[in-house]
């Protein structure tokens, strides 16, 4: 029999399963050797239930991968059914296009257990700093060229390393013992999970979650389609522009179907741009993430994120678009697609909501790794590090400054990267009237210098964007102004990785938002 829950005690019931994953979240950067995970924040931690279905997530970590793993996780249980895995098993996967998009992205799944019955999983997606092959980078040719494929294996077999499984991942990474504390802070930070929900369960007299699951993803659904059906039914439909350090150009094209009868909503991105040659291609996934992450953030941000919620907004993409990237078209830097789909979609839904309209942004964080050799020789790597633009402006908010919206990910501390490698910086500021005009205006990008303090020569891998189509503004705002990448005052016109000299001087000028409505509204408030 179903068990039902009264109000109070569900309320009570949701608040320790939302601590449960936040604890295991903390515990995970705490445990963490990447600082683009214990820095940054670039994970995601969530309860899943025996059917696999997103439960509760962790409030800290990125759109892209919470809502990523949310399907993710149930790929993995297709190929491991709950018959198959047994007490002190792990599942682990990178598999681009079962879950995140690129194979830095590393899933970890950890069943939880009560008296001898499997009742939850507990999953975490972190970006590992290396994973072999090209790096945090746009040059691989095919997602062979990318790195190491890991494909939905065991990690751990009856609490016990599966040997074998180690000894392909370790050695075909460049720093083994840096991937291998990842990997264990993943695995701990999964029975840190495990272990509070156990106790969970003991105090509320649970022999599993599936009746508070039902519970939580039901109302969770149903105070989504309400959303939905207070809008009108309809087409909606924008396209937003995207340009490259090559000069390459990506139309994003979507439509924003609204159907209130039946309490749903379909964006489709027919139109949009085939795959790219470069590894910016977008798994269905991920686009699947940033979309209903931008839907649910207008409808109604404050139902839970769950199976629930993410199922009323379906999503349709053509295969082998740059949208729905398909084997073995390249994705490492999937990020810089994936994160700008919210300028396309918020343009949509301005036809809807106009008041909780923003114009565009800078999009992507632009991320940078640099490789190369100590003046003894001795090589070094650094994790990610990020920086962000400027946010587009709202109905009543100026946008915000140097913000890493859509993605949440935090910027690296200066003195964290110094202390990673020999980079040095010369400058971080606010780039001043990067902002576009407007009744409110748009936040402002920033500017970073740095250089390498090395007699060698070293590479660079860096992802750009929006260097010369600016973020546009809304109603009549103004547009930000466009970025900038330049290596010694020259602009840089490839998505290649770098290689550089001693001495070079690489300088960032990150994009500024577009402005909300137009400027002499401003003038008369």
């Amino acid at each position: 029999m179903s068990r039902s829950f009264d109000p109070v005690e569900l309320e009570i019931l949701w608040q320790s399963l939302i601590a449960t994953v936040n604890e295991q979240a903390r515990a995970l950067q705490r445990a963490a050797f990447s600082p683009i995970v214990r820095e940054a924040g670039d994970l995601a931690n969530a309860v899943f239930d025996r059917r696999g279905r997103m439960v509760a997530q962790a409030v800290t970590g990125t759109p892209g991968h919470i809502n990523s793993l949310a399907i993710g996780a149930a790929n993995m249980l297709v190929e491991y059914p709950l018959d198959s895995i047994e007490p002190g098993d792990v599942l682990i996967t990178n598999d681009p296009y079962k879950t995140a998009g690129q194979l830095l992205d590393v899933t970890v799944l950890v069943p939880a257990w009560r008296n001898g019955k499997l009742i939850a999983f507990f999953g975490s997606t972190i970006h590992h700093t290396d994973v072999g092959g090209y790096g945090i980078g746009a040059g691989g040719r095919d997602v062979f060229e990318e790195g190491l494929w890991i494909p939905i294996c065991k990690l751990m077999k009856r609490g016990e390393r599966n040997e074998d499984v180690w000894k392909f991942i370790l050695s075909n990474v460049r720093q083994p013992d840096h991937m291998a504390g990842d990997l264990h802070a993943q695995l701990a930070s999964g029975e840190v999970g495990a272990q509070r929900l156990a106790a969970l369960c003991s105090t509320f007299d649970l022999d599993d979650i599936e009746g508070l699951a039902d519970e939580i993803i039901d109302r969770s659904e149903a105070a989504t389609r309400e959303s939905i059906r207070a809008l009108p039914s309809g087409r909606y439909a924008s396209s937003a522009v995207l340009d490259l350090a090559d000069g390459s150009r990506i139309d994003i094209v979507c439509s924003v179907n609204v159907d209130a009868d039946a309490g749903e909503v379909t964006v489709d991105y027919e139109g949009t741009s085939p795959a790219s040659p470069w590894g910016i291609n977008v798994v269905k996934n991920y686009t699947h993430a940033y979309t209903t992450f931008t839907v649910r953030s207008v409808l109604n941000p404050d139902i839970p994120n769950n199976h629930g919620s993410l199922g009323p907004i379906k999503v349709v993409a053509p295969e082998g678009s740059i949208v729905n990237a398909v084997l073995p078209q390249p994705g490492t830097a999937r990020h810089v697609v994936g994160m700008f789909l919210p300028n396309a979609l918020l343009k949509a839904l301005a036809q809807v909501r106009p008041d909780d309209a923003m114009a565009e942004g800078s999009g992507a964080v632009w991320t940078m790794q640099v490789n190369g050799n100590h003046d003894s020789g001795k090589p070094f790597i650094t994790a990610m590090f990020t920086y962000a633009g400027g946010v587009g402006a709202r109905a009543t908010k100026s946008g915000l400054d140097a913000c890493s919206y859509p993605t949440g990910v935090s910027a690296v501390p200066i003195e964290v990267v110094e202390a990673s490698a020999p980079i040095r910086f010369h400058e971080k500021s606010l780039r001043r009237g990067s902002g576009g005009a407007g009744r409110q205006t748009g936040g402002l990008g920033q500017v970073v210098e740095f250089s390498v303090a090395t007699s060698r020569p070293w590479q660079l891998n860096a992802v750009t964007s929006r260097l010369a189509e600016p973020p546009q503004g809304v109603f009549g705002g103004e547009s930000g102004e466009a970025g900038s990448f330049k290596v010694n005052g020259e602009s840089v016109v490839t998505q290649a990785r770098l290689t550089l000299q001693p001495g070079d001087v690489v300088r960032l000028e990150l994009p500024g938002g577009g402005g909300y409505g137009p400027i002499s509204d401003a003038a008369v408030e």
